[in-house]
């Protein structure tokens, strides 16, 4: 225990995949603000850090319902994780961020007048997707290739690409820069719709759109972490 104390939450995530459904189910940030030690996430999030302990014990020896674990990406080549991260990660914001606008522009017609919030949520949710759509494209089309190309010349021997940005750690830091804009702009849309907690009597539409909200920011969390926590680290380390 003492060991794990020490630790940051995004070393407890990166160390123990299965970590990452502890959090998410107890609402500590393990991406954008990852660097925390442990104790002091607990405290912040008022949650009491023994029975955090003992839930992160129970992750790391405990098989997961469906039979599989988290995938360790700490150890596997930045390529797969990237095709990995592109595949799953950015496939499933291209898809759901237009599906949910449309839920929440029938929604805000419907009852935003009864509820104004829905006005501001809908708001934030369109900057989200016109600032992510820019995003992905910067790292598919500049980022990502550059990790590659360093990786390959690594791994054959090779000099490594100059890149026209200097060094990875400019383009890195945007990138995370990004992530933190997002990252709070889905509090601010967590703490509007009280935890995505949809008013008695809500209409099915007006329920799927705060499940796909909810369900849009544990992605987002899982695909931060990733980035963050394991490919930029290990680009800026290679480099």
């Amino acid at each position: 225990m003492p060991a794990t104390l020490d630790k940051t939450v995004r070393e407890i995530a990166v160390e123990n995949p299965d970590s990452i459904r502890v959090f998410e189910s107890l609402g500590i940030d393990y991406c954008c603000g990852g660097k925390t030690p442990l104790s002091e996430a607990c405290s912040r999030a008022n949650i009491d850090l023994s029975r955090v302990m003992e839930l992160l014990d129970q992750s790391s020896r405990a098989p997961q319902a469906n039979g599989e674990a988290e995938a360790d990406w700490k150890n596997q080549s930045l390529r797969a994780l990237i095709t990995y991260i592109v595949q799953k990660h950015h496939a499933y914001v291209r898809q759901e961020t237009p599906r949910i606008e449309m839920l929440l522009t029938k929604v805000v017609a419907k009852h935003g007048s009864a509820h104004p919030e829905l006005l501001e949520i809908n708001q934030l949710f369109s900057a989200i997707g016109q600032e992510l759509s820019t995003h992905l494209l910067k790292e598919e089309q500049v980022l990502f290739p550059y990790v590659e190309a360093l990786e390959d010349a690594l791994l054959s021997g090779n000099p490594a690409p100059v890149p026209f940005f200097g060094t990875v750690k400019r383009p890195v830091a945007m990138m995370v820069a990004e992530h933190d804009d997002a990252g709070a702009l889905f509090r601010r849309i967590r703490e509007l719709s009280n935890g995505y907690t949809a008013p008695e009597g809500a209409c099915p539409t007006f329920l799927a759109a705060y499940h796909g909200l909810e369900d849009f920011e544990r992605d987002l969390h899982q695909h931060i972490h990733l980035e963050n926590n394991i490919l930029f680290p290990r680009a800026i380390e290679m480099e």
